[in-house]
């Protein structure tokens, strides 16, 4: 252990990430994951049916749920299908093709979902507010007063979806028929149910974040 933590901290400062798992079912750019392995900028990760996964990083942490497949960005997840919950104290945002997710503060944590189902996005803000950004144009080239006329906030406690119209997020083109797992009874009754129950698989110590800050309750 006094060999591997240092080992762990230092990779995941480099990579901004260290995905952890408890069984397999996880795929780190088509290739299985081990219990836990340092991730990178724009690397793909796929969860099975049933297999939940947790990135972890400073200020942040995501859970991968069932039946995911989600992109790895420094300060963003690009979620193609499935469902991700975020839990964070920097903003990490969430980006769905055309929509965006992003905590309203992004200096104090923030916990939300993301289900993305046959074009339907759907958001549940657990704690704290967020805002739905809905942009055909990346949200650098928009200007401050149209990016306003685009965006929904979600407050606390409450969840609101959107169409996707302007296609999905990241799709590698030899996972293109990983879609149809998104019929499966798990995930229409996550979208029925509205927020999903989060998979407790002791990756972290207890419901700590990863920051000695702590959510308020």
């Amino acid at each position: 252990m006094s060999v591997l933590l240092p080992v762990s901290l230092a990779a995941q400062d480099a990579a901004g990430a260290i995905l952890r798992n408890t069984g397999s079912g996880v795929f780190v750019n088509e290739s299985a994951a081990p219990a836990s392995i340092a991730i990178f900028p724009n690397d793909l990760i796929k969860t099975d049916k049933g297999i939940v996964a947790r990135i972890e990083a400073t200020g942040s942490e995501a859970d991968v749920n069932s039946e995911t497949v989600v992109q790895f960005q420094s300060t963003e997840l690009v979620l193609d299908h499935g469902s991700v919950t975020v839990n964070t104290s920097r903003g990490m945002k969430v980006r769905v093709g055309c929509i965006t997710v992003t905590p309203v503060h992004d200096d104090q944590w923030t916990h939300y979902q993301v289900l993305d189902v046959s074009g339907k996005v759907t958001v549940s803000a657990l704690k704290d507010d967020v805002y739905i950004d809905a942009h055909r144009k990346s949200l650098q080239d928009l200007k401050e007063r149209e990016r306003e006329k685009e965006r929904t906030i979600v407050h606390e406690g409450e969840q609101k979806s959107r169409e996707e119209k302007c296609g999905g997020g990241y799709l590698k083109p030899d996972m293109a028929g990983v879609g149809a797992a998104m019929n499966s009874p798990y995930v229409l009754g996550a979208a029925a149910g509205g927020i999903a129950a989060i998979a407790c698989f002791g990756l972290c110590h207890g419901d700590d974040p990863l920051s000695p800050a702590k959510p308020t309750n």
